[in-house]
Parts: structure tokens; C-alpha cells; sequence
């Protein structure tokens, strides 16, 4: 009778699953599937005057004053993407003790580089200016993003002229982590970005690689062995070897389980086993400063 029972309760849930699968994008899916008893959440929150110059900020339900703070900024090619599709990044930090901060940012055609660098940076000054207001500690800040977002915060760490055209600098940060980023991608191949960046005269210090010097705040890059979107080699691991060979601690992952696109997913509750991207982040940001 037990094992009858478990049969069904198994059915029961498969079919749920796949009612949320049919029903659902893979990331509302993912958000469907988050917990909320973790986090606290302030929606909306506008750091500039453009419709798309909104932040929303999760806090650990129990927080600890002066918790570590991430600015968190999802991919999509620079003509695509909501803060509100990845509540399930919010809510993987918020668990682990971190005050998580998503932010949009204009896109194309709205805007081409540099200009959501630019909303990049000003949501970076306000977390700086705000945090504290929500238990975080603007003396712990890193960045964080997948893919195109991944570029964004590896140029506001690595290029000082975007923070500092808001009064702050890269010291200011305690550390970057990029999932998946594309540091090193001229001549651009993607038809979708060509034109983000003017493409055929795409300039070069639009590239986060030539912007390394020994005063970067450390880094994690994450790749996956696999990716056919952004090619590993030569971003992730080329970006590791100059960093490093500038005296930049940084720190350099790659999974074998995920994709371009599931491993910022393997953040999620339902897709954690895929790799520890969640546990090395956490890891990273709750380190002891780097001196």
C-alpha cells in the first residue's frame, strides 16, 4: 500500500512538472519552483529616470547586519531580458546569507554600447549608496552576471572610467564573478550583437581582456566545458590567463553537466545538482578580503 501510494504521489508530481513546463518559459518555470521563505523583497526600485532603470533588492529573511552584497545582471545579447525572469538568482543568494540586487538596464535597439554600461554602473552607485538600508554592507560589494551580463560587470571592474563617471571605482569593489561571459569576441560572429556594437567597426576597447591591469578586484569566471554560445577557451579561460599573469587573484571553473544556459539555471533549486556554481559563489564572496 505504501509503495502504491509513493507511485502516485511521483505520478501526481511528474504531471505538475510538466503542466509548469508546457505552461511556462524555462525561467518563469525555474521561478515557479523557487521557495519564497528565504528572502524578503523590494520591487521596483528606480535608480534613473528610464522605465528600464529599475533594481529590486532580496534580503535574507533573517539577515545579518552587514551582510555581503551582490549587483546581480542577467545575459541576453544586449536586446533582451527582465530582472523579474530571474527571481530564482535572487532567492539562491538570499539563502546563502547575501543581499541580492537585479537590475535592468537598457537594451537594443533602445541603446548600444556604451550606454548600458553606463545603467550598469549607476545601479552599482546606488546599491553603494543605499545598501546599508537593507542589512547589506557596501564595504563587501561584488557583481555578478551571466553571459552578456557577465560582460557588463566584467567591464565596470576591469575599464575604471564607468564607475568612475559615478564617483566610485573598481577598488570599491571587494570582488566579479562572471558566469559564462564573453571577455574576448571581436570580429563578433553573432548576427543579434553585430550591431550592439557598431559592427564592422566594432571598437576594441570595447573588449574586457584589454582592460586587465594589477589593480582588477579578484574574479570567478564559470564556464561550461560545452558551450556552443560562448566559446571557453578563449573567453573564460583567455581572460583567467591574463588576469593572472597580471598578479589579479581570480579563480576559473568549468562543468561538464551544463550548458550556456543551465548554468546560471544550475543556481535554481530544482537544478542545483548540476554543478556547485551556487556553493563556489557563495564561498567566494563570504572569503575573507583579499589583501
Amino acid at each position: 500500500m505504501a509503495n502504491a501510494i509513493r507511485r502516485l504521489f511521483k505520478v501526481l508530481i511528474s504531471g505538475v512538472l510538466l503542466i509548469v513546463v508546457e505552461a511556462c518559459s524555462p525561467l518563469k518555470m525555474l521561478n515557479a519552483l523557487t521557495p519564497d521563505g528565504t528572502f524578503d523583497k523590494t520591487e521596483g526600485i528606480a535608480y534613473g529616470r528610464d522605465p528600464r532603470q529599475k533594481l529590486d533588492v532580496y534580503v535574507p529573511r533573517h539577515p545579518a547586519q552587514n551582510a555581503p552584497v551582490v549587483v546581480f545582471f542577467y545575459g541576453g545579447s544586449w536586446n533582451s531580458g527582465s530582472r523579474s525572469d530571474y527571481s530564482f538568482v535572487g532567492e539562491a543568494l538570499a539563502s546563502r546569507g547575501i543581499v541580492a540586487v537585479l537590475a535592468d538596464y537598457r537594451l537594443y535597439p533602445q541603446v548600444r554600447y556604451p550606454l548600458f554600461l553606463e545603467d550598469g554602473a549607476n545601479a552599482v552607485a546606488w546599491t553603494h549608496e543605499h545598501i546599508r538600508q537593507y542589512s547589506g554592507n557596501p564595504q563587501r560589494l561584488f557583481l555578478m552576471g551571466h553571459s552578456s551580463g557577465a560582460y557588463n560587470v566584467a567591464m565596470l571592474a576591469l575599464d575604471p572610467q564607468w564607475l568612475g563617471a559615478v564617483g566610485m571605482s573598481p577598488e570599491d569593489l571587494s570582488g566579479w564573478i562572471g558566469l559564462a561571459g564573453p571577455y574576448d569576441f571581436l570580429p563578433i560572429q553573432n548576427p543579434e550583437v553585430r550591431p550592439v556594437f557598431f559592427w564592422p567597426d566594432s571598437p576594441p576597447q570595447s573588449q574586457p581582456i584589454n582592460h586587465v591591469s594589477r589593480g582588477a578586484p579578484p574574479a570567478l569566471l564559470m564556464a561550461s566545458k560545452d558551450d556552443d554560445v560562448v566559446n571557453p577557451t578563449r573567453n573564460t579561460g583567455g581572460l583567467a590567463s591574463k588576469l593572472r599573469a597580471a598578479g589579479v587573484p581570480v579563480q576559473d571553473r568549468y562543468y561538464s553537466r551544463t550548458s550556456h544556459a543551465t548554468l546560471v539555471a544550475s543556481l535554481s533549486r530544482p537544478m542545483r545538482g548540476l554543478a556547485p556554481v551556487l556553493d563556489e559563489v557563495a564561498a567566494f564572496v563570504k572569503a575573507p578580503p583579499t589583501q
